[in-house]
């Protein structure tokens, strides 16, 4: 969902930002160590797109071996964050209870800005928090990231092919999926139309936020890199999909 759609998003943004260090959780105006200076992290804060990709990749490399470091999970860190945070990824999963970015990356507190939503689903709100990093903290790097045997796109999919509208508000995760449903359909679907569709869905979600009118900018730069990639629930290993950072 574009930014463009939303006229008065600058200036909402401009103010909230101004109004954040009042937050429970977020960024405080208090003198604070930054958190690429002196930090316990097993090594800096990762400032460019590629190198914070290098290491989450790096992170799911360790997961997938089961040669763990847990970085980032002790007193000390948490003393440290406390005042400040600057976390050098945003990563936009799936609510699926498989599928723990801070996990399956091998990172800790303090390091990545997360939102979960029903199939990587996006509205306004999810839109802005996904911005939020990168345009208040100089996050460098998104990761749309879906997974294989998606529930929520599984349900979605079976809802707008029969007709059938899905109970409650999760009506709502299947029309946010309904522009993956219809490409997916329109390519023929492949052997399992489900995980085709899955796929198309975390492509579709991280185009519109690397063109969006607030991130756009940013991405040309070089500042900010928006990648898609999907989760594999057997092997632990994430694939990139869409838009490695060079």
């Amino acid at each position: 969902m574009d930014a463009a759609e939303h006229p008065d998003r600058r200036a909402v943004l401009a103010g909230g930002v101004a109004a954040a260090a009042t937050l429970a959780g977020c960024a405080s105006t208090s003198a604070a160590p930054v958190a690429d200076q002196a930090s316990p992290s097993p090594s800096p804060r990762p400032t460019t797109p590629a190198a914070a990709f290098e290491r989450l990749m790096d992170g799911n490399a360790r997961w997938v071996s089961g040669d763990l470091q847990h970085p980032d999970r002790d007193p000390s860190r948490r003393e440290f964050v406390a005042q400040k945070q600057v976390p050098f990824g945003s990563v936009l999963s799936c609510i699926d209870s498989r599928v723990p970015p801070e996990l399956l990356f091998d990172t800790g507190l303090g390091d990545l800005y997360v939102m979960r939503t029903g199939g990587e689903a996006i509205d306004p709100v999810v839109t802005g928090s996904v911005e939020y990093g990168p345009m208040t903290s100089g996050t460098p790097l998104i990761v749309v990231l879906g997974h294989q045997r998606c529930g929520a796109v599984e349900a979605s999919y079976k809802s707008l092919r029969d007709g059938k509208p899905l109970p409650g508000n999760l009506e709502a995760i299947a029309r946010a999926l309904r522009p993956a449903y219809e490409q997916t359909i329109r390519e023929g679907g492949g052997n399992d139309p489900v995980d085709t569709m899955a796929r198309t869905q975390v492509k579709l979600t991280a185009t519109a936020l690397r063109t969006n009118r607030d991130l756009a900018p940013l991405v040309a730069k070089g500042r900010l890199a928006v990648v898609g990639a999907y989760y594999s629930l057997d092997s632990g290993k994430v694939e990139v999909l869409a838009g490695t950072p060079s």
